[in-house]
């Protein structure tokens, strides 16, 4: 719910999507998969603020679990939702006769 509603760094733009969470087994560490949409500018600038975000989250998350010591969290790019995109942008055009370009057949 944090960063659907939390987060103030304005480095943090576009659509971010959490794809999924990797904890280990004794709570140290958490990878945190994340899409981002919108030019690489934009998701550079996104990472990064995700990634100064990052001791916060951990602060907020410790609390609300109750947990002694929270995981180190780190932000990772899952590119799985923009293929998902790309795939039915590309089945769409063939379904309506359409050839992609070369621009769209290079994903």
């Amino acid at each position: 719910m944090f960063l659907a509603e939390g987060v103030k760094d304005p480095r943090v733009m576009g659509i971010v999507t959490v794809t999924g969470v990797e904890v280990t087994r004794d709570l140290r560490s958490a990878k945190v998969f994340v899409s981002v949409m919108g030019s690489d500018t934009e998701k550079k600038s996104t990472f990064a603020g995700l990634q100064s975000l990052a001791p916060h989250l951990r602060s907020r998350l410790g609390k609300s679990l109750r947990l002694r010591s929270a995981p180190e969290i780190e932000f990772k790019g899952d590119q799985s939702v923009a293929k998902a995109a790309r795939i039915e942008t590309l089945l769409e055009q063939i379904r309506r006769g359409e050839t992609p370009s070369d621009e769209d057949a290079t994903d």
